[in-house]
C-alpha cells in the first residue's frame, strides 16, 4: 500500500518510522535565511535519503525580474521528474533552519496540483535533536519519475488583485514580515527597496505562528486567524519575496482554512512598482 499523508505537517518521529517506505521522497528545500551569513545556511548534515529541492536556482521563474517567482508549469513538471518524483510519491520536505523555506516548496507542489506532500515540522534541527541518524550527502542514482503538474491558479494572487482588494476589501491580506519592517521602522533587507506595507493589510509575522522552529498547535492557530479575520474572508498571504508568506499558508492549512492564496511577488514587487500605494 502506498503511503499517504493526512496532514500538511508530519513529525520527525513519523518520518523516522516511514522513511524507508517505497514511495517516500525526502526533499531538502533549504535556502539562506534573510539577514543571515552565507555560512549559516551551509548544510553540514542531511536527513538520510534526501534529494535537493533547489528553490534559488531551479524551482523559480529564472526570467522574472523579482525573486522566487513561481516557475512555468511545464518547467516545474520537468524538474520534479528529474528528482525522481512519481504521481504516487509521498513527499516530505524540510529545511535546516526549522520550518522556514520548506513551506515554500510545499506550497509549490500544492500550486501545481500535488497533494500527497507535507512539511517536516521543526526540520533538520528537530531531527538532530531527536537523535536520529544523519547523512553527509544527497542520494544519487534515482530514476526519473512520472510526475505531472496541473496549475491551480486560485492559490496564486498577483499585484492587480491585491490592489483591487484595497477598495473591495473582500479579502484579508496578512503580511509575514516582522512588525518593524511592516511599519518601516527598519530598512528592508533588499537595498533601495522602500519600506512600509500594503494598505489595509495586517501584520502577522511568521514567527508568531511558530515556536522553536515548529508550527504552533492547531487550536492556537485557529484563535489567531479568527481574531484577525472574524468575517471568514479569503486570506492573501504576503511577505518580502514569497518565502515566509508560505509559512502563513501552511499555518492556515493546518487549521483547515483552505480559502487562501499567496501574493507571489510580495513586498519586493509591490514596493518596486510605480504608483502603487504604500502605508507606514
Amino acid at each position: 500500500m502506498k503511503l499517504k499523508v493526512i496532514s500538511p505537517i508530519v513529525t520527525v518521529d513519523w518520518l523516522h518510522e516511514h522513511i524507508k517506505a517505497n514511495n517516500v521522497v525526502v526533499l531538502d528545500a533549504t535556502i539562506k535565511k534573510v539577514g543571515s551569513s552565507e555560512e549559516d545556511s551551509d548544510n553540514k548534515y542531511l536527513i538520510p535519503n534526501t534529494r535537493f529541492f533547489d528553490l534559488k536556482n531551479v524551482f523559480l521563474d529564472k526570467n522574472d525580474e523579482f525573486p522566487n517567482t513561481i516557475p512555468e508549469e511545464n518547467d516545474f513538471e520537468e524538474q520534479v521528474i528529474n528528482l525522481g518524483v512519481n504521481i504516487d510519491s509521498c513527499i516530505i520536505i524540510y529545511d535546516n533552519i526549522g520550518t522556514y523555506s520548506s513551506p515554500r516548496a510545499w506550497w509549490l507542489f500544492k500550486v501545481f496540483g500535488f497533494h500527497n506532500v507535507a512539511v517536516l515540522n521543526g526540520g533538520l534541527p528537530k531531527w538532530i535533536q531527536s537523535g536520529f541518524e544523519v547523512a553527509d550527502k544527497y542520494i544519487e542514482g534515482f530514476t526519473k519519475g512520472n510526475f505531472t503538474a496541473n496549475l491551480i491558479q486560485e492559490l496564486v494572487t498577483n499585484y492587480q488583485q491585491v490592489f483591487e482588494n484595497i477598495t473591495s476589501n473582500e479579502n484579508c491580506t496578512i503580511d509575514a514580515r516582522s512588525n518593524e519592517r511592516f511599519l518601516a521602522k527598519v530598512p528592508e533587507p533588499r537595498k533601495d527597496l522602500k519600506g512600509g506595507h500594503i494598505p489595509k493589510s495586517v501584520s502577522l509575522p511568521y514567527t508568531e505562528v511558530q515556536e522553536d522552529g515548529e508550527m504552533k498547535p492547531k487550536e492556537e492557530l485557529i484563535r489567531m486567524f479568527d481574531k484577525i479575520n472574524s468575517e471568514n474572508k479569503k486570506f492573501i498571504c504576503t511577505c518580502g519575496s514569497g518565502i515566509t508568506a508560505c509559512i502563513l499558508a501552511l499555518a492556515l492549512e493546518i487549521t483547515g482554512k483552505t480559502n487562501y492564496s499567496v501574493y507571489d511577488g510580495s513586498w519586493t514587487e509591490w514596493a518596486s512598482m510605480p504608483n502603487l500605494p504604500i502605508e507606514k
